[in-house]
């Protein structure tokens, strides 16, 4: 199919798998993870099973993720990586994580953009919603896996499975470039703090973010929040602890008949 399956393992859910695949360009890869999950549907639908992309199509267990992972190369050289660098990061790889942290909650409903994403971003799950970086704490939005020359990079782990992966390329490439980074202050640096919790608090971050709007262009972000309201108001604020028919509705794709009955 064009591209190398890397290994496949069981995840912490009932019946969820984690799937990694090569790295490439970050177009090609894109049109990759579509690929791939065109076949895990129909590789399921052989067996009479469906694959789901859902982020959270179960309550009470662990989510669906799209871990992110991205590195730089200029003339066959990692710009990510430095021996002796913090987590083995260059300093242009610690620019890029902080750029990411800095605007994270500007740019989580670009990451997270439907109502069932906020589902998953549960602390008790192992969800990533904590807006920092490191390299054990699974809890933090971006991940230093260990590396080296070839391989250094950063996880963004805090991405929904179901999203159009053009989008998060463009997203998360973008910020980690050009993304203006705050101001520390020594005062506020021990607390720790979270990505929203649900799409509402995410639009109004999103629709007042001043970055987010030079990111996409001013037409596009106003009518990506025209859409992301009118999806969220047609369903329950109150999301209770059941998956509701009105939350994936024009959102995903479900199949299984089974799965379909429980929301």
């Amino acid at each position: 199919m064009g591209f190398a399956n890397e290994k496949d393992h069981p995840e912490v859910a009932p019946s969820q798998f984690e799937m990694n695949f090569s790295y490439s360009d970050a177009v090609i890869a894109a049109d990759q993870v579509q690929l791939y999950k065109l076949l895990a549907r129909q590789v399921a639908a052989q067996h009479d099973l469906t694959a789901s992309f859902l982020p959270k199509p179960v309550t009470g267990v662990n989510g669906n993720g799209m871990h992110t992972n991205i590195s730089l190369q200029r003339k066959g050289t990692n710009l990510f990586y430095e021996k002796k660098g913090k987590d083995g990061l260059s300093k242009p790889g610690w620019q890029f994580i902080q750029r990411i942290l800095s605007n994270a909650p500007d740019i989580c409903l670009a990451l997270n953009s439907s109502v069932n994403a906020y589902r998953r971003l549960d602390p008790h799950f192992e969800a990533p919603n904590q807006i920092k970086a490191s390299a054990i704490d699974r809890g933090s939005m971006v991940r230093i896996p260990l590396g080296n020359e070839r391989s250094a990079r950063i996880e963004v782990r805090s991405v929904g499975a179901r999203l159009q992966p053009v989008h998060v390329g463009l997203t998360v490439l973008r910020t980690g470039l050009e993304g203006p980074i705050g101001e520390e202050d020594d005062s506020k640096r021990s607390r720790t703090r979270f990505l929203p919790d649900n799409i509402f608090d995410a639009i109004r971050l999103f629709k007042g973010s001043k970055f987010s709007q030079e990111l996409f262009g001013e037409a596009v972000h106003s009518k990506f929040c025209e859409l992301k309201t009118a999806q969220a108001e047609r369903c329950p604020k109150q999301l209770g602890s059941k998956v509701k028919a009105l939350e994936i509705m024009f959102h995903h794709e479900v199949t299984n008949q089974y799965l379909w009955s429980l929301f």
